[in-house]
């Protein structure tokens, strides 16, 4: 039976006060074991990424339990927080976060450099992780050398090399041309595929989520419905992502 690394339950997150109050999440339930890849959709103001942020720890829930790889994050304090996000949880962001006064190396292995890793355990993983997004050459580069795919598959060898128990992605592609966002979901799927990662991913791109195994559609805060890929081809299943956005009333040539 595979881990519960996420379990979620009657998560509400409402923002405002005094009678000017906004539901952005009105309680939901949400799983997530080990080794899924998973996508989050839905349409704007659909609540997809404050679910992501709360995920992350970056926002807190008004109510509701959110337990990740076992610790109940909502009571945990914020130097705890701090220790847990550094631990637990890869980071892959739209803009990239990378640091132009070090190199792509240094970009990678800047997580680890409060953990005291060994310097040969710390070599093998970079020349692995490296090898894997097919960044090998670039390692000395600097980010303002390499281009915005290169940058993104840098960020995502960052978020990876720690181990982390699951890896969070906010609109990963959606500063990328089709090549890149498809070398980038490639290697994403091999790293699910062949290393067992834990993925979730926040979009508004079809093509993205298609590479997903599991996707939920939100919609006014609550999940309206989820599809699965099962044994369809990618082809097919990029087809029903349409069809739900469709029903969404999402524009479903923008999610193209």
């Amino acid at each position: 039976m595979k881990k519960t690394i996420v379990s979620a339950k009657h998560v509400k997150k409402i923002y405002g006060g005094k009678g000017n109050l906004f539901p952005a999440l009105g309680g939901v339930d949400l799983t997530v074991n080990e080794g899924e890849f998973i996508g989050i959709m839905g349409p704007s103001g659909s609540g997809k990424s404050t679910m992501l942020n709360i995920l992350a720890t970056i926002d807190q829930a008004t109510s509701g339990e959110i337990i990740v790889d076992g610790v109940n994050i909502n009571v945990m304090k914020e130097h705890e927080l701090s220790e847990f996000r550094r631990n637990k949880l890869g980071f892959i962001f739209q803009d990239y976060n990378l640091l132009d006064t070090l190199t792509v190396k240094e970009n990678i292995i800047l997580p680890l450099a409060l953990s005291k890793t060994d310097v040969t355990e710390l070599e093998n993983r970079v020349a692995l992780i490296a090898e894997k997004f097919n960044i090998t050459e670039l390692l000395s580069k600097y980010p303002y050398q390499i281009s915005g795919g290169q940058k993104q598959r840098t960020a995502a060898a960052r978020a990876i090399i720690t181990r982390p128990s699951i890896v969070l992605a906010d609109e990963p592609t959606g500063a990328l041309d089709s090549k890149a966002a498809t070398d980038l979901l490639q290697a994403l799927t091999s790293l699910n595929e062949v290393d067992g990662a834990t993925i979730l991913i926040v979009t508004h791109d079809a093509f993205a989520a298609s590479f997903c195994r599991r996707v939920l559609f939100l919609r006014d805060g609550e999940i309206f419905t989820e599809i699965v890929k099962g044994d369809h081809p990618r082809k097919v299943f990029f087809k029903k992502i349409l069809d739900v956005l469709t029903v969404l009333g999402g524009n479903a040539n923008d999610a193209v």
